[in-house]
């Protein structure tokens, strides 16, 4: 039970208190029947100013004098508790809380994310930077307040290894889940939950021991990830390869136009399908240089494809776009 909670809960004992107790003072000093004695009390204490029901003995009067105390003493604890909701801001994050779970009964094709720590914390960054929708699943209340200063961030504080908690994030509606918590027992218990509630879901999840990646691909995880290797990759690149990297680094830094390498599948329905990658003026409408091309048929990955390939549905466009290009880019690519 909460705060707010018990200040109510509170409240209203001490008002039922007095109520009894007014009525049976006036029932035993007055002798009155009961609906008399509640009548009487009733007034008192809401300080209404009726005249008295029947003519009050020198007792009576004395045991008015202290209900009136006690009641106007419930009104100020009530009424300090419904201020201390006000300033406090109980109200503002009822009301927030109840808008957050409308936006998440509400979301489809989105990514969950399992996990706010050091990891989950730059998956959120990189998500509200490029508008990805998605919903973090978090048990530490504390995570969740330091990582809402990086925007409006859709969160459930629950255990992901619950499949209720998954079921209320809309794993049916759901296009992947990443979980990034840092047991890999927990982590693969996360997997066959999702993959059982959503078997076409993208699954990708963090691992500690490489001994269990195999396992984690049985569960069900479409891709298993090695903080150690991606470690181990990153500072070799650092070596080899400096310059790339810090490019890099100052794409996925810059605050204004946020530029991704982004991926666009060509649908069936698409313009495209059926034209040269030349045909489709991508370069030419957009600025979008397209360096990778995956064919859908073969499976195989293309580097700074020939203009005059032949796109087929199904096929993927790898390029450097910012998110307006991606959004155009996306819309040409159905016919928009």
């Amino acid at each position: 039970m909460g705060a707010l909670e018990r200040r109510i809960r509170g409240v209203l004992l001490a008002f039922g208190g007095v109520l009894a107790a007014g009525t049976l003072g006036y029932m035993v000093l007055e002798g009155w029947p009961v609906l008399d004695s509640v009548y009487m009390t009733v007034i008192t204490i809401g300080s209404v100013g009726y005249e008295e029901v029947h003519p009050l003995s020198a007792n009576g009067r004395i045991f008015t004098i202290g209900l009136i105390v006690a009641g106007l003493g419930v009104m100020g604890y009530g009424l300090s508790t419904v201020t201390a909701f006000l300033v406090e801001g109980e109200l503002t994050d009822a009301l927030r809380k109840r808008r957050m779970e409308r936006k998440i009964a509400a979301l489809k094709d989105h990514v969950i994310l399992v996990g706010g720590g050091e990891t989950g914390k730059h998956i959120v960054e990189e998500f509200s930077k490029t508008a990805t929708p998605f919903v973090l699943i978090e048990r530490d209340a504390a995570r969740v307040v330091s990582l809402e200063r990086l925007g409006s961030v859709l969160y459930m504080l629950g255990d992901a290894t619950d499949s209720a908690v998954l079921e209320q994030a809309r794993i049916g509606e759901a296009r992947g889940l990443i979980t990034t918590i840092p047991s890999d027992k927990d982590n693969l218990f996360v997997i066959l939950c999702a993959r059982e509630l959503n078997p076409t879901l993208r699954i990708i999840s963090r691992l500690t021991d490489e001994q269990s990646r195999s396992k984690f691909i049985r569960a069900g995880a479409d891709v298993v990830v090695s903080e150690n290797l991606i470690g181990g990759l990153r500072m070799a690149s650092e070596m080899l390869r400096p310059h790339v990297v810090s490019f890099l680094d100052a794409m996925l830094r810059e605050t204004g136009s946020v530029v991704r390498v982004e991926e666009i599948q060509i649908p069936a329905e698409s313009p495209w399908v059926g034209q040269t990658l030349a045909e489709t003026q991508i370069r030419e409408r957009l600025g979008v240089i397209i360096f990778g091309l995956r064919e859908a048929a073969s499976g195989r990955y293309l580097f700074n494809p020939n203009p005059a390939a032949r796109l087929s549905a199904g096929d993927v466009l790898i390029g450097c776009a910012d998110r307006d290009q991606l959004g155009t880019l996306r819309r040409m690519s159905s016919g928009g």
